[in-house]
């Protein structure tokens, strides 16, 4: 079972790595922030699955913040980007 949660992280890694990519060729500024918040996402679940590897409840409680400042940086985006049309 470990094997295949540590071939999960590095799987959700390989995906950070795309987040980059995308950060860096993306053409519009919302392109930019989607990846951004896959690097929310995926730290998330990074951190669960480090916390399921580990058998450390604290890293549930830091993926719970973790998932909120996401959330919250998604808001603030969407306010400034539909208020900037305005």
């Amino acid at each position: 079972m470990t094997l295949a949660l540590e071939i999960l992280a590095f799987a959700i890694m390989a995906t950070v790595a795309l987040g980059i990519y995308r950060i860096e060729r993306g053409p519009t500024g919302a392109d930019r922030m989607l990846a951004a918040m896959l690097f929310g996402t995926s730290g998330v679940a990074l951190t669960l699955v480090l916390a399921e590897i580990a058998g450390l409840s604290s890293l549930r409680d830091m993926a719970l913040v973790f998932a909120l400042l996401g959330a919250l940086t998604s808001v603030s985006f969407v306010k400034r980007a539909w208020g900037a049309e305005r």
